[in-house]
């Protein structure tokens, strides 16, 4: 059984959660950087999680296009969808 976008998504926040520290909403528009203030580490080990968590590599040119919880769900759907 394949995950599906809302699965992924929530996931995604679930993971992101500890990073959380002023307590923003999470959701699909939630910008990661921008919203959740962490610095590039942060956000380098946020990733490294989402990868173990997926079975999947993410590149850091990639990185450069993901902006919000759902683009980084997109792209995570789409690497599921290719190995599968």
């Amino acid at each position: 059984m394949s995950a599906t976008h809302e699965d992924i998504e929530a996931t995604i926040v679930r993971l992101l959660e500890p990073y959380n520290k002023d307590g923003v909403p999470l959701a699909g528009d939630t910008r990661i950087s921008a919203d959740l203030n962490i610095d590039s580490a942060d956000v380098l080990n946020f990733v490294m999680e989402v990868e173990d968590e997926f079975d999947i590599d993410i590149s850091v040119n990639e990185l450069a296009d993901i902006h919000t919880v759902a683009d980084l769900a997109n792209l995570v759907a789409e690497r599921l969808e290719a190995s599968a």
